[in-house]
């Protein structure tokens, strides 16, 4: 037994010395000096709304709150309301002198007020009211302004690209409400697809990410911000989540210059390319997006493109898949050309497509019932390319919630883009027709209309008290 246990020692004394052996003359780096640079650029984030809860008591749990809400509408006047102010913490950097703000769409969707905390160099703070200059739902990305008399520092986005997994990265941020908390670790893994939207490309990194390190910069070595910290998960240890800058420093400079954020679109539906699949047309792998089909007198079809093309390629760009195709078609502007290159009948063939815009009127479906009512929501039926795009399964049906205007009713509710409508009023809804009968007709009468939602495989109960316009 002993010389068992004597051989036990003796091997794990090899593997220590081996593992110390290789990382022997490696100097682990200081990032002291790149905190120094940049942590002044860092900011906090703190929201302030007022919300109303409808036949509650403070503190009662959500799960309560949505059990009472359904049957409020119904309960008349003495159900009751109260106001009380809601807030939440994040974390923004700041990308020019002149006082313009990075940080999440989730950090200050429906917030009444935002403000922004500064800290110089000698940890002195100062507090400034900040305004939305624009936001993207779709990567959860806003750009903030504030008001400034001196020059602020500032941080510039890097190449996200040259990142390979393994190199070392730093996350400053606000967790927890401690700011300016310096966190370090690696790229883990690229590429992440976590279901969190259709264009998902996040960076994995292993530097500790909590609530409120939300909007705050994933660094590299140099002090360039090479992601936006987004999402952790929430299950697991040392794995957070950022958008990759370069696909956050398009769509800031959209939303810096006061555009609109655009998106090519070609209209077809689109899935991945299985193992039976791939043998069936006797194809050598399962790279490619299969087209399952092409909606008539869209730019695909325009260009020739056939249900059961397989896309392997946008440009020089490889389609590796479903999602490949949708973030690639996504990152060029509407209007603009790209060459395709799909498999047909085991050949390859070569098409050129005249971009459209993702989510224009001119789609099918796509119907706008805000000026029509006080809940302040875009509308859309859902199509087979919502579907696919934000991988609904195929037992859902109804209405595509497109848009939430801010501090509207349905914002103060909790509603969200991308959030599904599946009845009101505990009615199915499946057409924009069939919820403004409900909403116009008896819960104008009520005073409120109840909704029933889905959002990311999850269904529940949303009632909205409806305001006279006076």
């Amino acid at each position: 037994m002993k010389k068992i246990l004597l051989n036990v020692y003796v091997a794990a004394l090899i593997a220590v010395t081996t593992v110390s052996s290789a990382f022997a003359g490696i100097d682990l780096p200081s990032i002291s000096p790149l905190v120094k640079q940049v942590g002044s650029a860092v900011v906090n984030i703190s929201t302030e709304r007022m919300v109303k809860d409808q036949f509650g008591f403070p503190g009662m749990p959500r799960e309560f709150q949505e059990f009472f809400d359904q049957f409020s509408p119904f309960m008349g006047p003495q159900g009751g309301t109260r106001e009380r102010m809601q807030s939440a913490l994040g974390t923004g950097f700041i990308i020019s002198k002149d006082g313009y703000i990075v940080t999440n769409n989730h950090v200050v969707q429906n917030a009444d007020k935002i403000y922004v905390t500064l800290a110089d160099q000698n940890n002195k703070q100062d507090k400034a009211e900040a305004k939305i200059i624009g936001t993207d739902s779709e990567t959860d990305l806003a750009l903030l302004k504030i008001s400034v008399k001196n020059d602020l520092p500032s941080v510039k986005f890097g190449d996200s690209d040259k990142m390979e997994v393994g190199d070392w990265v730093v996350a400053i941020g606000n967790p927890f409400g401690l700011s300016n908390t310096v966190t370090t670790g690696i790229v883990s893994a690229k590429g992440r697809d976590i279901h969190a939207g259709p264009y998902d490309n996040f960076i994995q990194t292993d530097a500790s990410i909590n609530p409120g390190n939300s909007g705050g910069p994933l660094l590299n070595l140099d002090g360039e911000v090479i992601g936006i910290n987004t999402a952790i998960a929430a299950s697991g240890q040392g794995i957070g989540f950022a958008i990759p800058s370069k696909l956050a420093s398009s769509i800031i400079e959209q939303l810096k210059s006061g555009q609109k954020v655009s998106r090519g679109w070609i209209g077809v539906t689109i899935q991945d390319l299985d193992d039976v699949t791939a043998k069936a047309l006797g194809l050598k792998d399962q790279k490619g997006a299969l087209i399952g089909s092409v909606m008539p007198n869209e730019p695909a079809a325009k260009a020739g493109l056939k249900a059961g093309d397989i896309v392997i390629k946008i440009g020089s760009t490889p389609i590796n898949n479903a999602s490949d195709l949708t973030r690639v078609i996504a990152s060029y502007k509407p209007n603009n050309k790209v060459n395709v290159t799909a498999i047909r009948d085991g050949k390859e063939k070569q098409f050129t497509v005249q971009l459209g815009e993702r989510n224009t009127n001119s789609q099918a479906g796509n119907k706008d019932i805000q000026k029509g009512s006080s809940l302040g929501l875009s509308l859309r039926e859902l199509s087979n390319q919502d579907r696919q795009a934000l991988r609904i399964p195929e037992n859902i049906n109804g209405i595509l919630i497109v848009d939430v205007k801010q501090n509207g009713l349905a914002a103060k509710a909790g509603i969200m883009p991308q959030d599904i409508i599946l009845a009101a009023n505990l009615k199915p809804v499946k057409t924009i027709k069939e919820l403004t009968d409900i909403l116009d007709n008896e819960s104008k009468k009520r005073g409120a209309i109840v909704l029933q939602i889905y959002r990311q495989g999850n269904s529940f109960i949303i009632s909205i008290p409806l305001e006279e316009k006076k």
